[in-house]
């Protein structure tokens, strides 16, 4: 589940140097706006990018934004599962980005117009309605309504347009070959429709463990597998947020204030959905006003408003029930929402005649906008301002401790003379986990960027800071079959699985017939699966992206049952029912598209491997105190317990 969600939100990643694109989807669903909202105290500086600076402020707009965009699509993000997405330090790497290319804007001396701002505003697609732009009326009322300031989402957008001149002309060079155009073409057209049967080999038992004769004969016919990498073991003086947060003392007018000064982020705007049955014109204004009224009145007669428009309704939404949303509709005539806004829940509008057609409205859900009150949000404040001063506390400590340390050229010296306590981290692997303190292995990394005896920086995680001093260095080496015996015994169980399940499947698929697949599968506890239009590198449900059911896909005899395919989690057994292949004459009435398409795909490429090279060069760096209390904050929101 978590995997496919990483894949899936990592395929949402929009190109790169689109800065405006989430942010224009965004406002309509984050609560009071994404600008300028949240406590004043924590908008520092994050990290620089030459003269460009990414605060904290800035940067939970951008966490806040993303989360409430992807919410869209999966509907319980909380706040555990959202670090493990690993969704902080993703906005915070593309805003880098953003900023790096941003540095190259101001050194190539490029500028945007008012008049391309203006052209930008008018295409963009939240701001549309029947093909055209809403109009600066209307345009203006979708912004306020969001609480966002016109100047600055002006401003976003200049940023925007000077961005793509910039990426623009640092990918002017990428070409594509007729051939390349041909291959991505056949890759976006063709498809297949498969059927497979899937055994996951942990689902295999064996009768008995190895035997240990059996996994030394594997250790040793396999030594030179088994490697002890490079190790390195500190000390650590490492200061606990959950230890600090029981020296902290807050009183009710600290959770007022706070609650006072960060007004907006407990603001529930109002919410409401629409949905809507439109009736164009076309050639008969009688007979289209007519058919409104022949609708509306079956409306009143109790029939259903969905299933009606999903007949009569001849706009974008009508296949979808007319449903549009709590944020579409406030892109309809000023005419429309004003009848709307009239409405209480479940309400329906009487027919309101547009210029190109009849329309007719209901609120399907109306919640009234809210302020969530102190006595609610006190738990939410009091953790936040717990973890603030705790981060505060812990990083006055610690810079102390350096300071000391320093001086006395001891790790050990200063923190005896603090009174506090050096423990050691054991051997660990370059980013290996320290125990629940650093899942994310940021000690670990930081031991491999010392030499003996030097003292780290401050070492930031989200359980709290701490300084290391190295203390030892182990170099690899080949592993003792003692160290390693664990490992070995593991590796001999997942291989006689592996043996398992291929026997298992190899005996399912000599009982397989053309209309048997339920029966087979349910007989030897496979999972069936169907896939209607698979594509080349498209991800697959449990066996993930496999080059070989690609080939299979694409060559195998219609209904013909593949020989066993292994993937990283066991076997599968694929089979064809259909195929779409790609046709030389369409392509070549497509062929100008598809070249700008396959043009754009490898700009992004080059440009995702131009600023990894350019972020090394430049050598960045984090402050990861303000990253993390800035990510405590927004995710404060989303803290469910789950």
């Amino acid at each position: 589940m978590l995997k496919t969600m990483r894949h899936n939100i990592q395929s949402l990643k929009s190109v790169l140097w689109i800065v405006v694109a989430t942010f224009i989807i965004s406002i309509f669903v984050v609560w009071g706006g994404g600008l300028g909202s949240g406590n004043q105290d924590t908008a520092g500086t994050i990290v620089s990018v030459g003269r460009e600076r990414i605060t904290s402020e800035s940067f939970a707009a951008a966490l806040r934004n993303r989360i409430e965009a992807l919410k869209q699509q999966f509907k319980e993000l909380n706040k555990g599962f959202i670090e493990q997405l690993n969704l902080p330090q993703q906005v915070l790497e593309q805003m880098v980005e953003q900023a790096l290319i941003g540095e190259m804007a101001k050194a190539m001396g490029l500028r945007a117009t008012d008049a391309e701002v203006a052209a930008k505003v008018k295409g963009l697609a939240g701001l549309q309605r029947d093909g055209q732009f809403i109009g600066y009326d209307e345009y203006k009322r979708v912004l306020d309504y969001n609480h966002i300031n016109v100047a600055e989402f002006e401003d976003g957008i200049r940023k925007d347009i000077v961005l793509t001149k910039t990426v623009q002309l640092l990918t002017a060079g990428v070409t594509a070959t007729p051939a390349e155009v041909w291959e991505n073409y056949q890759k976006s057209k063709e498809s297949a429709k498969i059927e497979y049967l899937v055994l996951d080999k942990t689902k295999v038992e064996l009768d008995k463990k190895p035997d240990p004769a059996d996994v030394r004969a594997h250790f040793d016919k396999a030594k030179d597998a088994y490697k002890i990498p490079e190790k390195r073991e500190g000390g650590l003086v490492f200061f606990k947020n959950d230890d600090l947060k029981k020296e902290i003392e807050l009183g009710e007018t600290d959770i007022e204030k706070y609650y006072k000064d960060n007004q907006a982020q407990f603001q529930n705007p109002e919410r409401v959905r629409v949905s809507r049955i439109y009736i164009p014109v076309g050639k008969d204004k009688d007979l289209a006003q007519a058919e409104a009224e022949g609708v509306q009145a079956k409306i009143k007669a109790g029939q259903d408003f969905a299933a009606l428009a999903k007949i009569h309704s001849k706009d974008e939404k009508g296949k979808d029930g007319g449903d549009w949303g709590p944020t579409e509709w406030r892109t309809l005539a000023a005419k429309e929402q004003d009848e709307i806004a009239k409405l209480k829940a479940g309400g329906v509008t009487g027919i309101v005649a547009l210029d190109d057609g009849f329309a007719i409205d209901k609120v399907t859900e109306k919640d009234a906008a809210s302020t969530v009150p102190l006595a609610e949000a006190k738990p939410r404040i009091r953790s936040i301002l717990q973890d603030q001063k705790a981060r505060d506390l812990a990083a006055q400590r610690v810079a102390k401790l350096e300071k000391e340390a320093k001086a006395a050229k001891s790790l050990d010296t200063a923190a005896a003379k603090a009174n506090l306590k050096v423990q050691s981290t054991g051997l660990l692997k370059d980013g290996q986990a320290f125990e629940d303190i650093d899942p994310s292995g940021s000690i670990g990394a930081a031991l491999f960027k010392l030499t003996e005896k030097e003292l780290s920086g401050p070492i930031y995680t989200y359980g709290g800071v701490g300084l290391a001093e190295l203390r030892k260095t182990e170099a690899p080496r080949a592993a003792a079959f003692d160290e390693v015996k664990t490992e070995v015994e593991n590796d001999v169980t997942e291989a006689r699985k592996k043996d398992a399940a291929l026997a298992k499947i190899k005996e399912a698929r000599a009982k397989l017939a053309d209309k048997n697949w339920e029966d087979v599968a349910q007989k030897y506890k496979l999972e069936i699966k169907t896939v209607d239009a698979h594509k080349k590198e498209q991800y697959i449900g449990i066996i993930g992206e496999s080059k070989e059911i690609d080939a299979l896909a694409f060559s195998l005899t219609l209904k013909q049952v593949s020989e066993p395919v292994e993937f990283a989690g066991g076997y599968a057994l694929v089979r064809v029912l259909d195929r779409k292949e790609a046709v030389k004459a369409d392509f070549e009435k497509e062929k100008d598209t598809e070249l700008a398409t396959l043009l754009e795909q490898k700009k992004n490429k080059f440009l995702q491997s131009y600023l990894a090279k350019l972020k090394t060069e430049k050598g960045i760096k984090i402050k990861y105190d303000a990253f993390l209390q800035a990510t405590q904050d927004v995710l404060s929101r989303y803290d469910t317990g789950k």
